[in-house]
């Protein structure tokens, strides 16, 4: 797959009856959810690994083109700042090792306290990062924002690297009409950044943080066009994650996206499958209907 859209969960109730089918059960949220989308971005390792048969169950669930996104663990990029992780990150990457070849780039997201003056830490932990893994890096202080000389050392620490910066996009969350609770409470924990649309490695990783309203979001959705096409065209391999306030409308920001891109790169990219809980299966014949013994041929 050149273009992998995906969601920041697989795991969601509200889903059912439209993504999955009206009878799905939690552990087959997955299998349905991998049937539909290239990739998640998997948020639940930020908190805490998930046990050893589950991974392996994980492993099972999904095609061989799916990829996951993994964030490295809260107690990595939170808590120690990248300083003194080293066990930690060893026994993060030995959990998720099993997944193999269903592995994407993972993802830090460093704090918004996370300033200019670590940058020596950030570079000695992304210098010692296993090669073979790829690694997408999300900022949040302003620092990295500058158009100058911090931001600019980013981008040549990442360049050097091979490394992808996280491209942030929450102006249509902050620019939302409707203020319902889902829609404040995540405009209290999302960041308000600059957008950026370079990133110097090959699998740029967005994560678009959309409205409830699918309609609103579409225009912002539309903006992303233009880049995620050139680096299409370029051979790079695209992660696009689309958030939404309640994450029941998230499939949906990311079909309207997937169809965008299809239109316009039909060789690259193929139109989203229907989803499991949109096919109406066959109806079972009438027995009215049947043919009887007389009418048989």
């Amino acid at each position: 797959m050149a273009l992998r859209v995906g969601c920041p969960l697989w795991a969601f109730r509200g889903w059912v009856g439209n993504l999955f089918p009206p009878d799905a059960k939690p552990r087959d949220y997955l299998r349905h959810y991998a049937q539909v989308f290239g990739a998640v971005e998997a948020n639940s390792t930020f908190y805490a690994l998930p046990p050893e048969d589950v991974v392996a169950r994980w492993r099972e669930d999904v095609p061989e083109g799916f990829r996951f996104c993994f964030k490295l663990p809260r107690v990595i990029s939170h808590e120690r700042m990248l300083e003194g992780a080293e066990l930690e990150t060893e026994r993060f990457f030995a959990r998720m090792d099993p997944l193999g070849d269903r592995l994407g780039p993972f993802f830090l997201q460093l704090g918004p306290s996370f300033d200019k003056s670590r940058f020596e830490a950030l570079a000695r932990y992304l210098e010692t990062f296993p090669e073979r893994r790829a690694l997408a890096v999300e900022v949040r202080h302003p620092d990295w924002f500058d158009e100058g000389e911090t931001e600019g050392r980013l981008t040549r620490l990442l360049t050097d690297l091979g490394m992808d910066r996280v491209l942030f996009d929450s102006r249509p969350l902050f620019a939302s009409k409707v203020l319902d609770a889902t829609t404040v409470a995540a405009q209290g924990r999302k960041p308000r950044v600059p957008v950026r649309t370079r990133t110097p490695g090959q699998r740029p990783f967005v994560r678009f943080v959309g409205q409830n309203d699918t309609r609103a979001a579409s225009g912002y959705l539309g903006q992303w066009q233009a880049p995620v096409t050139q680096w299409l065209d370029e051979g790079r391999e695209v992660y696009f994650f689309t958030h939404a306030p309640d994450d029941t409308f998230a499939p949906r920001l990311g079909r309207v996206f997937t169809h965008l891109v299809a239109r316009a790169r039909p060789a690259l990219v193929e139109a989203m499958p229907e989803w499991p809980g949109e096919v109406t299966p066959e109806p079972a014949p009438q027995l009215s209907l049947l043919p009887t013994a007389e009418e048989q041929p």
